[in-house]
């Protein structure tokens, strides 16, 4: 399977965007992109190597991500993960001092709608 979504969307370095993550199935169209997508009123649009300290500060706001819920296709994630997150809820984060790491490779320009890139570029996931 190609890095490369179906499409000729650009990340937040003006590259082609790759993949985030198939294991687990990420993307607001579980493709494993965080693709744009006009129906997607959440813009799941960062890809972010999960946390346990972003876990439960986000279920702390009251989105629980380590919970599975089969009925979404979703299996919960761990530390470790790579996730499409919604570009609100990582800027929420981030301004709460408890952003989990970017793949900039992989985070949708549609992102810097939301997000400063300067606060991407520095949450750079080193991996």
């Amino acid at each position: 399977m190609s890095d490369l979504p179906p499409s000729d969307a650009l990340n937040v370095l003006g590259g082609p965007l790759l993949a985030c993550s198939y294991a687990p199935l990420t993307g607001w169209m579980r493709t494993g992109c965080c693709e744009a997508d006009p129906n997607d009123i959440g813009r799941h649009h960062v890809c972010v190597k999960v946390t346990a300290e972003f876990l439960a500060f986000s279920k702390m706001r009251g989105n629980d991500l380590s919970t599975p819920r089969p009925e979404f296709r979703f299996v919960g994630l761990k530390p470790g993960d790579r996730w499409c997150l919604c570009a609100l809820r990582w800027r929420e984060a981030w301004e709460a001092g408890m952003a989990p790491p970017v793949v900039l490779e992989s985070t949708h320009m549609a992102a810097l709608e939301v997000i400063p890139f300067d606060a991407l570029r520095r949450h750079a996931y080193q991996g």
